[in-house]
């Protein structure tokens, strides 16, 4: 897996020199962090974060959660079917339907999470 996170040569020097401390900066080169704030502003931007996602579609989220976590594990074209799969299921969804009310009427959608 660490291979994954941060490719073959970085992942080789610190599995062999156990050198594997990183400081906030290199973990973010890395794609093991997606942001790095001053510590008096951690807590202020991850509860930004939270609502960003919060104001989404709970069961939106929940697939798109998987569809990434999945990518990361399959292969394209497994990877794409298992998107295809998720896209199409949301379709059933009532956030789905609200989401693309919102869009159309051009205001914020007020969803149910169901």
């Amino acid at each position: 897996r660490l291979t994954h996170a941060v490719g073959k040569s970085k992942a080789m020097e610190m599995i062999l020199t156990g050198s594997v401390n990183l400081d906030a900066q290199e973990a973010k080169t890395y794609g093991l962090v997606s942001a790095v704030f001053p510590p008096e502003k951690l807590v202020e931007e991850a509860i930004k974060t939270a609502g960003k996602i919060a104001n989404k579609g709970a069961v939106s989220v929940q697939m798109a959660k998987e569809a990434v976590n999945q990518a990361y594990e399959l292969s394209l074209s497994s990877g794409l079917h298992f998107e295809r799969r998720l896209f199409q299921a949301t379709f059933a969804t009532k956030d789905q339907k609200e989401g693309m009310s919102a869009f159309a009427e051009k205001r914020k959608p007020n969803f149910a999470h169901e």
